[in-house]
């Protein structure tokens, strides 16, 4: 009779660890992805140039002897592209980047260029800055080509990743989803519901949370990331529950299983 009762004991024991199929999985991204229009995200897309942002920028042409003056005398031989490293803890080998003369935005959102003066950049996107500057120098060169990128785009991320530290994203453009795959992806003990991020934009400070699990994280102001801002992940229950939990519970538990077992074992032998 005795060891019926451990075994249906440990037959109930299997049971309650079994997995119930129909819970929900809180570890899978942008659950209801089917749900939201793509499109509804290309509002937030585009970050415009910022204040202190270092602006590489490589005029080329067929005759690259007539651009070198726009590119700070630098000699044919040093603009080239290279290959260089994306981001912080784990470099993206193979990146394509360009090299060439660094500009630095300065307080009044101006740098300034070799023989067109200052530019302003203010509220302008890579990408208008770009043409604008195409524009310009239409003036001087026949079919110019103008090569940019951010050098200076690091973003930080803290908290329950596998990977803690500053990034950098080579083509200045980067989404949450990248910063956290460069840091390696949350454990599985990361808040995925409340990922917090901090912005400072102009001298500003803001900060707002992102649900990893829903689609609408593309429609948030912080999917898409800008210059220096700091993505903190934090402990979800579970962590809080194991960080309170007696660290000898596992040895005790598998002391009691070993311990049932045998009873089992002896009370068998002893019918026989």
């Amino acid at each position: 009779m005795k060891g019926k009762i451990l075994a249906i004991a440990l037959i109930s024991l299997l049971v309650s660890c079994k997995v119930n199929p129909n819970a929900k999985n809180d570890l899978n991204y942008m659950q209801n992805i089917e749900q939201v229009a793509i499109s509804a995200s290309a509002k937030n897309s585009a970050n415009t140039i910022q204040v202190g942002d270092q602006l590489v920028i490589l005029i080329t042409a067929k005759d690259m002897d007539v651009v070198r003056p726009f590119n700070q005398n630098y000699s044919s031989s040093e603009l080239i592209q290279t290959n260089s490293f994306a981001g912080g803890n784990t470099p993206n080998q193979g990146a394509l980047t360009i090299s060439g003369p660094t500009y630095i935005v300065d307080a009044n959102g101006d740098i300034d260029f070799p023989i067109l003066g200052k530019i302003n950049t203010s509220d302008k996107t890579m990408v208008e800055f770009k043409d604008e500057l195409r524009n310009k120098m239409t003036k001087y060169v026949i079919n110019p080509t103008v090569n940019m990128r951010l050098s200076n785009f690091k973003v930080t991320v803290l908290g329950e990743v596998n990977r803690q530290g500053d990034y950098t994203i080579a083509n200045g453009q980067g989404t949450i989803l990248n910063a956290l795959g460069l840091a390696g992806d949350l454990t599985s003990y990361g808040k995925r519901s409340e990922v917090l991020v901090i912005r400072t934009e102009n001298g500003v400070v803001s900060h707002g949370r992102v649900d990893l699990l829903d689609a609408n994280l593309i429609n948030s102001p912080y999917y898409n990331l800008k210059q220096g801002d700091a993505i903190i992940v934090a402990s979800n229950n579970a962590k809080d529950l194991a960080a309170k939990q007696n660290p000898n519970t596992g040895i005790y538990l598998t002391a009691i299983s070993i311990a049932v077992t045998a009873a089992a074992v002896v009370i068998g032998l002893i019918k026989k």
